[in-house]
């Protein structure tokens, strides 16, 4: 399957934007990898059949017309199960990479799995409230383990997991220093030891680029693979985030070598490959996306086959 490292900054887009094939081919934001079309929370009830023509519109013309070379990585995010469902029956809807599933939970998973059009890459979002409660999640776990499809990345919807609070994340306080720190903590223990890859939330304080840059730090210290964006504005920010340091990427190529002693002294540190060997990999992983800094980074590719 494709890397989570591959989406990256993923920017979400109302349905209803005139824009969407600008966007989705690739002409109009060229640096961005991942791009989510949505039809839930960014469109009102009244705008839904307009929504939906826009993404038929779009998918016709992503039938018959060129995208360039950089174009992103394309998901829908439906309404809700109802909505994926009918999707299932477009006779154009392989024409996406992939779909959000809003509101994803341990009692939808069934109705997800069955509503899902086949060979798609797989967004799951947690933010519900049972994403407060650690046995839940423990269970979801067991559950995708055990009979859904294989799942690109869990996403973290930091702003519905606010609002089952009802809090709002202050514009001076990264999430980390919200109820969220704990929460992506224990979300993170639950999931990633057991092959899971999880992106961050939103930093909607677009103007703020410290606020984003701090959060971006902490996002990658917790393992976490990408981020959900609202503006290409933070697009260049979350990519140069996703850099590798250079004395980072020569530790885990030392790590990595097929005659790396058990330990060893590398740059001043220990160095000892059977319980550093998954970070290494991580490592070289983020740098073949995102390259090294200081270095120019690497040409992306765009697979478009699913194996």
């Amino acid at each position: 399957m494709l890397s989570p490292y591959a989406l990256g900054a993923t920017l979400y887009m109302p349905a209803t934007r005139d824009d969407l094939w600008q966007v989705a081919s690739g002409q109009k934001i060229p640096q961005l990898r991942s791009l989510v079309i949505c039809l839930e929370d960014a469109v009102s009830d009244n705008e839904i059949s307009t929504a939906i023509n826009h993404l038929q519109n779009l998918l016709h013309r992503l039938a018959h017309e060129e995208r360039s070379d950089h174009a992103p990585l394309l998901f829908v995010r439906p309404r809700n199960i109802q909505m994926a469902a009918k999707m299932a029956d477009w006779s154009l809807i392989n024409q996406i990479d992939g779909m959000v599933l809003p509101k994803f939970d341990l009692h939808s998973l069934v109705a997800w799995r069955k509503a899902l059009p086949p060979n798609l890459l797989l967004l799951p979002t947690l933010e519900t409230a049972d994403v407060y409660d650690a046995y839940a999640m423990r269970e979801l776990r067991q559950a995708l383990q055990q009979d859904f499809p294989p799942v690109l990345a869990l996403r973290i919807g930091g702003n519905d997991l606010m609002a089952c609070l009802g809090l709002r994340r202050p514009p001076h306080l990264t999430l980390y220093q919200t109820p969220l720190g704990s929460l992506v903590a224990m979300l993170v223990g639950t999931f990633i030891p057991h092959g899971f890859a999880l992106t961050s939330p939103v930093c909607e304080y677009f103007e703020n680029t410290a606020l984003l840059i701090d959060e971006l730090t902490i996002d990658i210290q917790h393992g976490l693979v990408g981020k959900t964006i609202i503006h290409p504005c933070q697009i260049e920010d979350v990519h140069a985030a996703l850099q590798v340091k250079p004395e980072e990427y020569s530790a885990a190529q030392a790590i990595l070598k097929p005659d790396a002693h058990a330990v060893f002294k590398h740059d001043g540190a220990m160095l000892e490959p059977a319980t550093h060997r998954a970070w290494a990999q991580r490592i070289c992983e983020r740098a073949a996306y995102y390259g090294v800094q200081d270095q120019r980074a690497p040409q992306r590719m765009r697979p478009r086959v699913i194996s």
